[in-house]
């Protein structure tokens, strides 16, 4: 019997019972880039407010999560070139609990990059981290090592231009990783309980030179009594089954006219069984109405833009409304049913680039340059009006995160805490 598209599609994640209190994965306790509710840090400085910074041990990319009273990131551990994989934890005063290494790395060729850009996720028991080295790991919360494995030794070499950027995702009981590059791509499910393979599926697409590299993070979604993970890549986005990785659709025409170099790396978005896409090195933006079988491409494709999209940062997606920052800071609002512009802004111009992406507090949007200025906007029927701009003095590729009333940046060198004092 052929499958019927269901009505509603919704993002699934795991259960959190105080999603204030955690911040499990990158992109935050929905995977929208949407913090829980909460009275975040407006009006500071980078002294008044300032709680502690704590110095890492070496470079890192990934966004910091947050379970209870524990802070994990990954992280390089000692220089580049001697370095090795490790993963971080600290407590609310700031203080390193425990740091365990895991290899060597293999460090950033990107002056931004590093060995370590994937962000851990958790299941509230257990950490999985994932680096460019290959290494995948699980540990518990007091740093004992319950698994290790690597990828590039059980399947190859991963050829990217840039760095590795796709972190992990929990599904079924596996965690799953997405390799998206110049060779042989797949999908791999490992359990997470033992590590072992629970499945792999092949992903290959014929592509122009470098546009099957996708930095991109797969979202989890339920269609019906199936969960299903959407993977961004090679020019096109695919949706396969949580259980198996089979495929159950797939969407292209993303690059008709097979142009070279349009590696993805901003992730897409998903809301009201709508998938935001950025594509194009940050020229195109698409919706795609997602689910079904086979090839949707003819039928799912709502609407495309030009000239509105993002490279890197990857949007923020809620209550129909998209938000989108590029590279230089313009900033747009779009309907995600349509892709009509509800309004179309710019951050005030500054030193750097946006590599990290935004987060939306409530109705203020939080957002970082790469040199180090952090804007505070609040969003307005015609745009945004910046409330708040501080310069740090580190450099900033990793997302904010919000939890516990605090806000958490990750920067080259410190980790941050601002918040209010007791």
């Amino acid at each position: 019997m052929k499958y019927i598209q269901v009505l509603v599609i919704t993002v699934v994640f795991m259960t959190i019972t105080a999603h204030a209190q955690n911040w499990p994965q990158w992109r935050g306790p929905e995977g929208n880039g949407v913090a829980a509710a909460g009275n975040y840090p407006v009006k500071f400085s980078d002294k008044d407010g300032l709680l502690w910074k704590s110095e890492l041990p070496g470079k890192g990319g990934s966004t910091p999560i947050v379970w209870k009273d524990r802070i994990f990131l990954t992280s390089g551990i000692g220089d580049d070139e001697e370095g090795e994989d490790g993963v971080l934890c600290f407590d609310w005063s700031g203080k390193l609990l425990w740091q365990v290494k895991l290899g060597k790395q293999n460090p950033g060729k990107h002056p931004r990059g590093s060995g370590s850009n994937p962000s851990i996720v958790t299941d509230g028991q257990r950490l999985f981290a994932y680096f460019k080295s290959g290494t995948v790991a699980a540990l518990d919360y007091k740093g004992n090592i319950l698994w290790k494995t690597n990828l590039q030794e059980k399947y190859g070499k991963v050829i990217l231009y840039w760095d590795l950027g796709t972190s992990p995702i929990l599904a079924n009981g596996n965690v799953v990783i997405a390799v998206m590059h110049g060779g042989p791509s797949y999908l791999v499910a490992l359990d997470q309980a033992s590590g072992k393979v629970a499945w792999k599926v092949d992903r290959n697409y014929t592509c122009s030179d470098e546009s099957d590299h996708s930095y991109a993070t797969p979202l989890l979604v339920n269609e019906g009594e199936r969960n299903i993970i959407v993977v961004w890549g090679a020019d096109h986005l695919t949706g396969h089954d949580a259980k198996t990785g089979e495929m159950i659709w797939e969407c292209g025409g993303f690059n008709p006219a097979n142009r070279e170099y349009w590696r993805v790396i901003a992730s897409p978005v998903i809301s009201q069984g709508i998938s935001v896409v950025p594509y194009g090195r940050g020229k195109h933006l698409a919706g795609v109405k997602i689910g079904g079988t086979g090839d949707i491409t003819k039928s799912a494709r709502l609407w495309e833009k030009k000239g509105t999209s993002t490279d890197v940062a990857t949007p923020v997606v809620i209550d129909g409304k998209t938000y989108i920052v590029d590279f230089k800071g313009n900033v747009w609002c779009l309907d995600i049913q349509t892709g009509n512009e509800i309004w179309e802004d710019e951050i005030p111009r500054g030193k750097g680039v946006f590599y990290s992406s935004p987060t939306l507090a409530g109705n203020t949007l939080y957002l970082i340059r790469e040199e180090g200025t952090f804007y505070i906007c609040e969003i307005i029927p015609t745009g945004i009006n910046v409330l708040n701009q501080i310069d740090f003095d580190d450099y900033f590729v990793a997302t904010p995160v919000f939890v516990q009333n605090k806000i958490l940046l990750r920067g080259d060198t410190y980790l941050y805490c601002i918040g209010k004092r007791k």
